[in-house]
């Protein structure tokens, strides 16, 4: 079977075992939401999450291009500590296809565009929770928004498709990665001063207690966060989905969308804006 112009291999084979979701259902999404995903992928360099055997194998994480990876698949090179690497870059469907049908289930994308790559161009915080209290988390979104809205940022909103909530925002490039973390970090320690019983910003989980850990970290050179509209590699194979701050008292947990429902949700995203 071809999907956009790519020969599908093993399309019957489980990725998620708990929902026998295939390798050409995950194909069939990744197809169908290219035009919300590409726009956060464009010209960014990221991090392959791969399952080639399902989820419930162990699966691997992958920076560099394979050898084997065909021609059409655009890339750039990354200075390193190491030396240097050849990393892929997506701007086209044919390309997120392909890549799923590697068993790519997630891609985590940098915070920086390839023409700059030092850069970044957005400021992330992954609000990360040590217990299973979701209401816990929609209550620091909404603190930390406030804090955000002080220093007249407001920042958009996202469900992580696994158990946190990201909240990111825009900034002009000019600054490089060390001063925009800088600046990240006093912003989730003064989150914690404001609410000691709620935040943390200890990066040692077994001090973190039942705090929120705000992570801050992501906003450093060659790291990366998950894409909008990617899956994860859950049993429920929750999506990554960004949602409006007035949608955030419904929700009922950070995979609240996954493959089964979020093509429902933007298909009613894409009627709404006709």
């Amino acid at each position: 079977m071809t999907v956009a112009g790519v020969e599908i291999s093993n399309y019957d084979k489980i990725i998620f075992p708990k929902k026998k979701i295939t390798k050409g259902d995950m194909v069939t999404y990744y197809k169908k939401v290219a035009p919300l995903m590409l726009p956060y992928l464009k010209d960014r360099p990221f991090t392959l999450h791969r399952f080639p055997n399902g989820i419930d194998n162990n699966g691997f994480y992958q920076k560099s291009i394979s050898d084997y990876f065909p021609g059409f698949i655009k890339t750039i090179e990354i200075e390193t500590e190491e030396g240097s690497n050849t990393q892929i870059l997506c701007n086209d469907t044919k390309t997120l296809v392909y890549l799923a049908n590697q068993g790519t289930v997630a891609f985590h994308i940098w915070l920086s565009k390839k023409d700059k790559l030092r850069q970044p161009d957005k400021v992330i915080f992954d609000l990360d929770p040590s217990d299973d209290d979701f209401e816990k988390i929609k209550k620091g979104a909404k603190a930390l928004r406030e804090l955000l809205n002080v220093k007249d940022i407001d920042p958009s909103l996202m469900t992580s498709g696994k158990s946190g909530l990201h909240l990111y925002y825009k900034i002009r490039r000019g600054k490089d990665f060390d001063q925009v973390k800088a600046t990240a970090r006093e912003i989730a320690e003064e989150a914690e001063k404001r609410h000691p019983e709620l935040f943390t910003t200890e990066i040692r989980k077994e001090k973190r207690g039942s705090k929120i850990f705000v992570d801050y970290l992501r906003n450093a050179y060659a790291q990366t966060a998950v894409c909008p509209y990617s899956l994860r590699a859950t049993e429920d194979a929750g999506v990554a989905t960004p949602i409006e701050w007035r949608e955030l008292s419904k929700i009922k947990s950070a995979a609240e969308y996954t493959i089964d429902n979020i093509l429902r949700r933007t298909g009613q995203l894409n009627q709404n804006k006709n």
